[in-house]
């Protein structure tokens, strides 16, 4: 592999004593390290080698990250041999915003300033965007089965539709096989670096071989439309890195210095990506006989903030970081700049009770600060009532900003009654739920169509526009058309340009010439070349939305209608077009991740061969599929914002309300059976005390209605544990509301609570102690069991699993009494229930009440009462 020598470097760069600017600080001031504690300083200043920098909450991560990329580039260290990875767009980008202004100052941010050449080829990305670019960059070189350069990305929403055309054509039935469920199973088996054909030989039941076969037929779907899903993105990564080592040469060779922000957070795909790309690059010839050099890895992140075990992510990657980098140096910061004292010595008492951690100082140099109110409410309709009164007081009497509140909570469907209290008190708020504007159908519908033009063999977005207008390509002909390129194993655009071949009738075949036109046009016949092509981004897609009479169709809309929802559509397609105007000018080839991978191009800047409009149309729609949930939050507008704990992340404000601590909620009721969902779940709580600044608000429910029923609560173990010393407790649960919480509310929301309602949190052990809680908890399980029990379960006719008797001729029948229960379902049993299906015992536990865990094959684990389970051991 040719390496750059040290004449060659841009002037810039060039330096015969660069390996010394590299050794560390010469002592001179250095305004990197301004306002840097000892420990960031430290942080900032290792160079060579591994470091696991353990971040806590709130203790300035990003700056030192941002710090330590701009210290190696005043070192010396050429910017196109720093690689920094992170999860969301947003992250991202303030990183590198960051960085600019340490290189090049504040003025480089501001519009029209030319790009400081000292930044020129820094990465700053994400897992995902990396691997995008790498593989659209190295898919035709690599020869990848089943991959595309011209890809395109599936959303979820693409993912649905494309398992729903799947499940059709295997005559399987949703009932049975929910899309959604096959869906999770997929993402799982990819995220275990298991590909179908692996996940096939795997396979060792009924159900998991009927998921391969689901899983073959969906990867052969999204590669005749030449696809990939998310999930791809980083299994093809790893088969690109571990298959062409020639490739992942050039990619170490041009990245010696690698950094991942919140590496708490990634799962065994993104760990071999990682540990791929920071093994050290071949040796130099004549060289071969020296010790390969330490990886210059860098990650930084929190144990204590590991809260995405669900899907997929692994804390043992950053616990073990040490094993699996030897010599590896580790830096802890444990100082918090975000909350005051009180939050903070309560989420550190809490975290403490888990076991499966790094043990880290976590402390504040912010004295004062008033503790955590916590409220035991009647209902959830008071409990939305008193966050609310919260709120208004803190706005009109502390003054503090409707943007600067925020209300968590454990289980999406707790925000329904939150926005009916936020309405009722004249509470500005929004939901932070995703990227509003890009899932809108005007915007969808256009963004398909730029899909297309990016990529024809998009079966999924091509069959969104094909009568998107209407155009008089009728069902029965699209049928006969799909009909015919699934048996000819090609895809619907090409089964539409041989429409002529089919026998189709002439109204028809002018419709689809048409059509197939139109397309054509746009891309100069798929060159992207000709005086008919768009010159710039922006003007294709002002074309498209014009050409394909999307506009014409919504402004008929909308004159039909007079509705100002029809005309905000237009509005919203006009700034599709000011959207692509914007990414036209922030974008810059060079800072492609894939532009340039060996240091002969990085030197000279040399980029790709394909069109440059191309380039910057897959890039524009790269960039809006791999928006993160997390980039969506705005935290700027003058509203209170309504989340999930895990959205909440990486976020704070200056007050929080974090509802519905109960047991089943928080922790969820998932936890029950496991200790390490048990540590998770208090890492989530621990994560949303953390995101408070001064005001933190908790609230529970003595009762909750669940499925229509209210039934009694029990407060959280995690408020035990959070500390009495930290928090003022008041019980305001069943003074103004009677027993089913239907009382007067006249009086319920007093501000100042009755003195004997209103006491440090020692009475929290009182009702952990209280003998009725434990009773209460037993009783509405046992309830709910006999509720499930009696619902009947829908009939339903499966092509796929029908019943059988079963082949055991001892097969237990529901049992009638609960004494010895319990033996007749010993763990490893399979057993199957009315409603649930076939499931294995995981554990049971004797006695009166008898229970047993049993993990399904369709909901997941499920923890039944005997009594009232309906089981029937299978075998």
């Amino acid at each position: 592999m040719p390496t750059m020598p040290l004449d060659d470097l841009p002037d810039f760069l060039a330096d015969d004593d660069l390996p010394s600017k590299l050794g560390g600080d010469s002592g001179a001031p250095n305004p990197i390290l301004d306002g840097l504690t000892d420990a960031q300083k430290s942080a900032v200043l290792h160079t060579e080698g591994p470091l696991l920098i353990l971040a806590a909450a709130g203790s300035g991560k990003t700056r030192v990250i941002t710090r330590r990329i701009a210290h190696l580039i005043e070192k010396g260290v050429p910017p196109w041999s720093i690689l920094a990875l992170t999860f969301t767009n947003k992250a991202a980008g303030e990183m590198r915003e960051r960085v600019t202004v340490q290189i090049a100052g504040e003025q480089a941010l501001e519009e029209g300033a030319p790009p400081d050449r000292r930044m020129r080829g820094l990465t700053i990305t994400t897992f995902h965007s990396l691997c995008a670019r790498l593989l659209r960059r190295y898919a035709e070189r690599a020869q990848l089965p089943g991959l595309k350069p011209d890809y395109t990305i599936y959303d979820s929403s693409d993912q649905m539709s494309a398992m729903k055309r799947v499940l059709k054509e295997m005559n399987l039935q949703a009932t049975n096989w929910p899309p959604r469920t096959v869906l999770s199973a997929i993402s799982n088996a990819k995220n275990e670096l298991q590909d179908a054909k692996t996940y096939e030989a795997n396979a060792f039941d009924y159900y998991s071989k009927q998921i391969a076969k689901i899983y073959l037929r969906y990867e052969q779907t999204l590669r005749q439309a030449g696809a990939i899903d998310f999930d791809d993105l980083l299994l093809f990564t790893v088969k690109l890195l571990e298959q062409h080592e020639d490739i992942r040469a050039e990619l170490t060779s041009r990245w010696r210095y690698l950094m991942i922000d919140e590496y708490q957070d990634t799962n065994s795909v993104q760990f071999r990506i990682t540990s791929l790309l920071a093994a050290p690059p071949p040796p130099l010839p004549g060289m071969e006989d020296q010790a390969p050099e330490q990886p210059n890895i860098c990650v930084v992140g929190d144990p204590d903030q590991a809260i995405y075990g669900w899907r997929g992510a692994d804390i043992s990657n950053i616990l073990d970081f040490e094993e699996h980098f030897p010599g590896a140096q580790a830096i802890l910061l444990g100082e918090n700049f975000r909350s005051h004292a009180p939050i903070l010595q309560a989420a550190d008492t809490l975290i403490k009770k888990n076991e499966h951690r790094r043990d880290k100082p976590l402390y504040t140099s912010k004295e004062g600060g008033e503790p955590i109110t916590v409220i035991r409410c009647n209902n959830e309709r008071h409990e939305g009532e008193l966050v609310a009164d919260y709120f208004r007081k803190l706005h009109d009497e502390d003054g503090l900003a409707w943007k600067d509140m925020a209300v968590f909570y454990r289980i999406n469907a707790f925000s329904r009654v939150m926005e009916d209290a936020m309405r009722q008190y004249g509470i500005p708020y929004k939901i932070a739920r995703g990227t509003a504007f890009f899932e809108r159908e005007e915007i969808k519908n256009a963004l398909a169509y730029l899909r297309v033009v990016a990529n024809p063999d998009d079966t999924v977005s091509l069959l969104r526009i094909i009568n998107t207008p209407t155009r008089g390509i009728g069902k029965s002909t699209l049928d006969i058309i799909q009909g015919a390129a699934v048996r000819a194993n090609i895809s619907l655009w090409q089964g539409l340009t041989r429409a002529k071949e089919l026998g189709l009738s002439p109204r028809a075949l002018a419709s689809i010439d048409k059509f197939v036109q139109m397309i054509n046009d746009w891309t100069g016949g798929g060159t992207f070349m000709g005086a008919s092509v768009a010159t710039t981004l922006h003007e294709l897609v002002e074309r498209v939305i014009t050409e394909s009479t999307l506009e014409s169709h919504y402004t008929k809309q909308a004159k039909a209608s007079g509705s100002e929802s029809d005309e905000e559509r237009l509005d919203n397609l006009s700034e599709l077009v000011t959207s692509a105007r914007d990414f036209e000018r922030e974008y810059d080839p060079a800072d492609d991740p894939a532009a340039f991978t060996d240091v002969e191009s990085a030197q000279q800047g040399q980029v790709g061969q394909v069109p440059e409009l191309l380039a910057m149309l897959r890039a524009y729609l790269e960039s809006i599929a791999l928006v993160a949930d997390a980039d969506a939050v705005d935290t700027s507008s003058g509203s209170v914002t309504l989340m999930t704990l895990h959205a909440s992340k990486g976020l704070e404000f200056p007050a929080v309300a974090m509802i519905g601590l109960e047991e089943g909620s928080l922790p969820h009721s998932r936890a029950n059976e496991s200790q390490s969902e048990l540590e998770e779940e208090r890492r989530l709580a621990f994560v949303g005390i953390t995101r408070a600044m001064q005001h933190l608000q908790i609230t529970n429910a003595n009762r909750r209605t669940i499925r229509g029923m209210s039934e009694r609560m029990i407060p959280s173990r995690f408020l035990e544990e959070i500390g009495r010393e930290h928090i003022i407790f008041s019980d305001h649960s069943d003074t103004y509301y009677d027993e089913e919480g239907m009382g007067d509310y006249d009086d319920a929301f007093s501000s100042k609570p009755s003195p004997s309602r209103s006491f440090r949190a020692g009475a929290f052990k009182d009702f952990r102690q209280d003998p009725q809680h434990k009773a209460d908890l037993e009783r509405i399980e046992r309830a709910r069991e006999q509720r499930l029990a009696n619902v009947q379960p829908r009939r339903t006719i499966s092509h796929s699993a029908p019943d059988r008797p079963s082949i055991n001729p001892g097969a237990s029948k529901p049992s009638t009494t609960t004494g010895n229960a319990a033996a007749a379902y010993p763990q490893g049993c399979t057993v199957r229930h009315p409603q649930f299906g076939e499931g294995v015992v995981m554990k049971t536990t004797p006695g009166a009440n008898a229970r047993v865990v049993v993990e399904f094959k369709s909901v997941g684990r499920k923890t039944l009462v005997l009594e009232y389970a309906r089981l029937t051991r299978v075998r």
